[in-house]
């Protein structure tokens, strides 16, 4: 699960956001941007010690300020759900795309010389000449450049 998609979820949720400086805001989450930037409203801020607090009808936190958030368990709950919905919708594309078709397309290659494993090319050797390339059977190959012929 991710953070961002777990924050798109949880808009016009109540939250409580906890800051680096210690402040905490309570409020229902308006929106959430890539870099965890979030607006609230109805907010109730805390301070650092916890004996001052502001009512504020919104506000915007910035995502690197931010410590922790506290979300309810139910919009976890719904991003699970979520996310596995989407994964079985995905298994299911993916049977769908192959349709039994992917066989079908092997043999065909194997009848058209697809397949690189037959007998009939194993021991032959391409060569280049001045006429085109050419395949060379075992017993008359030349011998590799660099290397010295043994008899």
């Amino acid at each position: 699960m991710l953070p961002l998609s777990l924050l798109k979820t949880a808009q016009s949720h109540p939250m409580l956001v906890e800051l680096k400086n210690g402040e905490t805001y309570n409020g229902h989450l308006v929106s959430c941007d890539s870099w965890m930037n979030i607006n609230l409203r109805d907010v109730i801020c805390t301070s650092k010690d916890g004996d001052r607090f502001w009512r504020m009808p919104e506000c915007y936190i910035r995502g690197s300020t931010i410590k922790y958030l506290r979300i309810p368990d139910e919009v976890i709950d719904m991003v699970k759900e979520d996310a596995h919905s989407k994964a079985r919708s995905r298994a299911e594309m993916n049977k769908g795309r192959s349709g039994g078709q992917g066989n079908m397309q092997n043999q065909n290659q194997r009848s058209r010389g697809g397949n690189r494993n037959n007998s009939n090319s194993r021991n032959l050797q391409v060569t280049s000449a001045p006429g085109g390339l050419r395949q060379v059977p075992p017993g008359n190959r030349p011998p590799a450049q660099g290397n010295k012929v043994r008899k």
